[in-house]
């Protein structure tokens, strides 16, 4: 004799409110799929539980008898079943990081995190600017000139910047050298208004008058305004890198503007690390840091 779970619990619902009707819109199902699987379970046993009439219904004696016998048992099941999923839900950790960062290096891997660790959730939230920087996440990959002075933080790779355009654009101004970026609009973020300008100092580029400077207020916007043809951006790399990789970005130049700032992931709890949250540091730096040396401890 083979019982359905889904069978006891049209049966206790059914039990209660005395209408299939109404246990179906409680179970989300049809009335009919409800009194099929309630046949189905009066056959099982070879009882009838309910005294079926026109308009309503009513338990037998033996079927209020069954509900009484059956139903602690489903509470006692239901409330297992939520402790257990309560467990897993609980496995969770939050990191906030850039949202260029999020699209274009932390979301592609997330297949790997997904793949060797399924029951730990992940909660990602992207920030748009330095200002922005969250703390009441677990971890945070932040961008910063300076270490952050955080008990554990560790050190990811620094970026650099270099002049990319679209494909279209690179044909039509590659042979002019330099001179182009005074005839072309350039774009930047607009955390970094004077780039451009330092850009040209390293390069020894002394009479740099650039005809149109585009501040935008988010790399992706940088990123997809130069693949748009808009004009030359300074995008950072290793960050963009794929762009470069899919032909949608041409670098225009091989100089490229070494900056200060670098990525850091820091966890901002006091304590030891939980486990679930010491998985991800682990993962986040063996994907993404240099070396697996650059640990800071301050």
């Amino acid at each position: 004799m083979h019982t359905s779970l889904r069978g006891l619990r049209c049966f206790c619902v059914a039990a209660e409110c005395l209408s299939f009707k109404e246990t179906a819109k409680k179970l989300f199902l049809t009335p009919s799929a409800v009194s099929h699987q309630i046949k189905q379970l009066e056959e099982n046993l070879q009882q009838t539980l309910f005294v079926r009439q026109t308009r309503s219904i009513s338990l037998t004696e033996t079927g209020a008898r069954f509900y009484e016998q059956i139903e602690p048992l489903m509470q006692q099941l239901t409330t297992t079943v939520n402790e257990f999923s309560h467990v897993n839900l609980a496995l969770e950790v939050s990191i906030s990081m850039p949202e260029f960062f999020a699209s274009e290096l932390f979301v592609p891997q997330l297949v790997g995190w997904s793949t060797q660790y399924p029951n730990i959730n992940l909660k990602l939230e992207t920030v748009k600017t330095r200002s922005e920087q969250l703390t009441h996440t677990d971890l945070s990959i932040v961008l910063s000139g300076n270490r952050p002075q955080f008990e554990h933080s560790f050190d990811l790779f620094p970026l650099n910047y270099v002049p990319a355009c679209s494909k279209a654009l690179y044909k039509k101004i590659a042979s002019k050298g330099y001179a182009a970026l005074t005839e072309t609009p350039l774009i930047l973020h607009q955390a970094r208004p004077h780039a451009w300008h330092q850009w040209a100092d390293n390069i020894g580029f002394d009479d740099f008058q650039p005809k149109q400077i585009i501040q935008l207020d988010s790399m992706f916007s940088v990123a997809r305004a130069a693949e748009q043809g808009i004009g030359v951006a300074l995008v950072p790399l290793p960050i963009s890198q794929a762009w470069l990789d899919s032909g949608n970005l041409i670098q225009l130049f091989s100089t490229a503007l070494n900056s200060h700032d670098r990525y850091f992931l820091i966890h901002h709890g006091k304590d030891k690390p939980k486990k679930e949250v010491q998985l991800l540091i682990e993962w986040v730096v063996k994907r993404f840091a240099y070396s697996n040396d650059n640990v800071y401890k301050g």
